[in-house]
């Protein structure tokens, strides 16, 4: 562990030159599609995988409108990141003077990005055992060590072949995901009435909250400002700051648009298939469910993404869970030593025997309440002319990013008050 000089973020690029030698558009694209991968974590697969198993197309609207917001906060995260050339942790890190509140700030951040890890071992020691028969301590194990090898990547080789490796297994999660529903096509007129927003019993809320803490990650808001910012060096200069925000804006587009297709094609194959069937509210029953009635071909298709979930996933909340230490607290340990560090609590869980599929769900609940302390300093930020200049949001981006994060602030509120009244 190495104490490192205090960042220097805040580089302002207001008067950034527009026009520079012009670059094909898929060049730019890779740093939100990475980031994306936080939108397909095991805990994703758990969250839609129950929600739809036990309240049928109930909650389309959540993953829906989840999507829409988790667009405009990738956004303003990358834009961040490649307009001031820091991360949302090195700024915070910077402007945060005192540092108890600093630290404090890091340990809610730094539980977040454990119950993130949590969630992605978890998931990809369920799919071990599924499809090798594997005890799940083990395959927590080599969950872990294959996670290493891919953050070596990043370390010896760079940002892009890291991004490389994750898209491919991005492409694997989407198949594994999507398969299922061609062979279980949902009821259409059920999916209409699931985009009408409403609940049925607290059991639903919290769902809704762990569905939400699942699509919208605070890890991958910190990381996508990370990923914008180490991809677009200042000194690179190959595009304009123009141009790469109008990238972005695709490569925003293209990752949400195949998460929130993976994650509702998650939840309509649990509607279709799995309603009213006994077990299928755990990934091992599901599993067991979709053999059955599917057939074994989709039944492995579907463990086969959940374990390329898990690889990509953890990968990058490893290097999320570094850059908050390294923004906040101004210290930087090995990408190695961390995913070795946070490791052992998803270790410790799957070795006592505790429920798989309930400890992804709570996690993602965790995530839920992380959401606000990640989204409304970002939203704070991206509206300092100071900061960002003639990038500053313009009144309706903030306007949209308040009512998303006093949506979010609301939903934890109520989920509080149910489980502390036993609701």
């Amino acid at each position: 562990m190495t104490k490192t000089d205090a960042p220097a973020p805040e580089r302002n690029l207001a008067h950034a030159p527009t026009t520079v030698a012009s670059s094909r558009l898929l060049w730019l694209l890779g740093p939100a599609l990475v980031a994306g991968v936080a939108y397909l974590d095991p805990g994703n697969v758990a969250s839609n995988m129950t929600a739809g198993a036990r309240y049928g197309y109930l909650l389309v609207w959540v993953v829906v409108a989840g999507n829409v917001m988790a667009w405009l906060i990738q956004y303003l995260s990358a834009k961040l990141g490649i307009v001031t050339g820091a991360s949302l942790p090195e700024i915070l890190g910077v402007r945060m003077k005192r540092p108890t509140a600093r630290r404090l700030y890091w340990v809610q951040a730094e539980l977040v990005a454990m119950a993130t890890d949590l969630a992605e071992i978890i998931g990809g020691a369920v799919a071990l055992n599924l499809l090798f028969n594997l005890p799940l301590i083990w395959g927590g194990v080599i969950t872990g060590t294959i996670s290493m090898i891919v953050l070596m990547v990043h370390t010896r080789r760079g940002p892009r072949v890291f991004e490389r490796v994750v898209i491919t297994l991005m492409l694997i999660i989407t198949v594994g995901f999507t398969a299922g529903v061609f062979f279980s096509p949902p009821e259409a007129g059920g999916v209409l009435s699931g985009l009408v927003p409403r609940f049925e019993g607290s059991n639903s809320v919290l769902l809704a909250a762990s569905i939400l803490g699942a699509t919208i990650m605070p890890h991958a808001i910190y990381a996508h400002s990370s990923l914008a910012r180490d991809r677009f060096p200042e000194w690179q200069g190959i595009v304009a700051t123009r141009r790469l925000i109008w990238a972005t804006k695709w490569d925003v587009t293209i990752a949400m648009a195949i998460a929130g297709t993976v994650n509702l094609a998650i939840l309509l194959l649990a509607a279709s298939a799995l309603q009213g069937v006994d077990g299928t509210d755990t990934l091992q029953g599901a599993y067991a469910a979709l053999k059955d009635t599917l057939g074994p071909a989709i039944a492995t298709t579907f463990a086969i993404g959940l374990l390329a979930s898990g690889l990509a996933s953890t990968s990058v909340g490893a290097y999320a869970g570094a850059e908050i230490m390294h923004g906040l607290l101004h210290v930087r340990i090995p990408l190695i030593l961390r995913r070795l560090v946070t490791l052992i609590p998803a270790l410790f869980i799957l070795g006592v025997g505790f429920d798989p599929t309930q400890a992804l769900v709570l996690s993602q609940v965790v995530l839920s309440f992380g959401i606000p302390f990640a989204l409304i300093p970002l939203v704070w930020l991206t509206a300092q002319r100071g900061l960002l200049g003639s990038f500053t949001n313009r009144w309706f981006t903030t306007a949209a990013g308040v009512v998303c994060a006093l949506a979010l602030v609301t939903l934890n509120v109520v989920l509080l008050v149910l489980v502390f009244t036993g609701a």
